[in-house]
């Protein structure tokens, strides 16, 4: 018998942070779809999205009761919350709460940009992905 698969298996989904030409902020969300395919072969197929380019990585780890007040990010960027809690408040007053395994797409560069807090007992540790623009 065939293995039902969840249906959220094939897809990744991430909160996506972006600037409108006014310099607000504003949350969306993206959904990646991914496909059956041989990635490692001999290895058995797994589910892979499509290729996108990176180059290095960095860390962020902020400490309990950090605060970053409203400012744009500095590059374009994917954080990965590796631990803590924190939230992340845009321009329109949207304010999204992020845990362990939760990602983010930064692209408000410019304007106001959003506010962080570390809302946790600890630090918030995400792995951070710089990318282009013209991605």
């Amino acid at each position: 018998m065939a293995q039902k698969l969840p249906p959220n298996l094939t897809r990744v989904t991430y909160h996506r942070l972006y600037a409108d030409a006014q310099g607000g902020s504003h949350f969306d969300t993206v959904t990646v779809e991914q496909s059956l395919a041989t990635g490692a072969p001999p290895a058995a197929p797994f589910y892979i999205s499509v290729d996108q380019p990176a180059s290095k990585y960095r860390f962020y780890s902020f400490q309990p009761g950090w605060i970053g007040d409203w400012h744009p990010c500095p590059a374009r960027q994917f954080l990965a919350l590796m631990s803590g809690e924190v939230e992340m408040e845009t321009t329109d007053g949207t304010v999204r709460r992020l845990g362990p395994g939760d990602l983010v797409l930064l692209e408000d560069t410019s304007g106001k940009g959003h506010v962080t807090r570390n809302i946790g007992d600890g630090y918030a540790m995400f792995f951070v992905v710089p990318i282009s623009q013209s991605q």
